[in-house]
């Protein structure tokens, strides 16, 4: 009789603990702390990009990301990772937990999504999304320049933030300039 009871007392158990161990695995510290060990191990950067399931201009970001003319070359330079932010209410569940926090540490929640922020292995912020003056502090306010696709954006995504943070020759850069240049 108690074999009955007890039963389904470990089931519940045992499914609490794997749900508790994923939302673990799922939160943005974790999701860093394993980005910056893979960008240390594969001496690349950390591209993080804060979006949500209803912002079309994220989806052109990842589009242009993945476009088979310029996937490779972001892989190679970066350990890429989506935190999801500002879902509506009832997708508040998809947002990545501490995602809204370290959004704001970088003056990210009033930018606007897509957001990104490049990181080295060891979590130093070396660009954003934020377009400044050359030379500027990374800590000066900018305007948040999303997914690039205008002009000045896309020429200050890749003469600035791509030289800057990336190895990629010039040819390579004028391809992601023209994939970029169509997202209007």
């Amino acid at each position: 009789m108690k074999l009955k009871y007890l039963l389904p007392v470990l089931l519940a158990i045992c499914t609490f603990s794997f749900a508790n161990a994923q939302s673990e695995k799922n939160t943005t510290e974790a999701i860093l702390k394993e980005a910056y060990a893979k960008a240390a191990t594969e001496n690349k950067k950390v591209f993080v990009i804060f979006h949500a399931s209803w912002c079309g201009w994220c989806h052109k970001l990842d589009s242009s990301m993945n476009d088979m003319a310029c996937k490779k070359m972001f892989q190679t330079n970066f350990v890429i990772v989506h935190l999801t932010v500002d879902e509506s209410k009832d997708k508040k569940n998809l947002e990545t937990p501490g995602a809204d926090a370290f959004r704001a540490k970088y003056h990210g929640e009033v930018a606007g999504l897509p957001f990104f922020l490049i990181f080295d292995k060891d979590g130093k912020l070396l660009a954003d999304s934020k377009i400044r003056k050359p030379g500027e502090s990374l800590d000066l306010p900018g305007d948040n320049m999303g997914c690039p696709a205008s002009k000045e954006e896309v020429a200050y995504f890749v003469n600035v933030v791509l030289k800057q943070t990336t190895g990629l020759k010039d040819s390579q850069l004028k391809i992601i300039e023209e994939r970029f240049s169509k997202n209007k």
